[in-house]
């Protein structure tokens, strides 16, 4: 096996974004993640919604203006 080519591994930081913050072993210094045990779903049993790319957020201004566009072509094919 070759010397020297794999990463240094060394203790790492941990960040959630609620908070948490825990040490563990990677090859980075520092690593921030968007949910962890604390904030999960899953451990806490209860419900939360997590949208960091606003996706749901989006969808829904597409869709408020494609209804918003349905109307006012409905509104000008019954005046014609």
């Amino acid at each position: 096996m070759k010397r020297d080519i794999h990463p240094k591994y060394m203790p790492a930081r941990v960040t959630c974004a609620c908070g948490s913050t825990f040490v563990t072993r990677a090859t980075k210094p520092e690593i921030r993640i968007e949910i962890c045990s604390s904030c999960h779903p899953f451990y806490t049993g209860r419900q939360k919604l997590v949208d960091t790319e606003r996706r749901v957020e989006r969808f829904n201004l597409r869709y408020e203006r494609y209804q918003q566009a349905k109307a006012r072509q409905e509104k000008s094919g019954k005046a014609s």
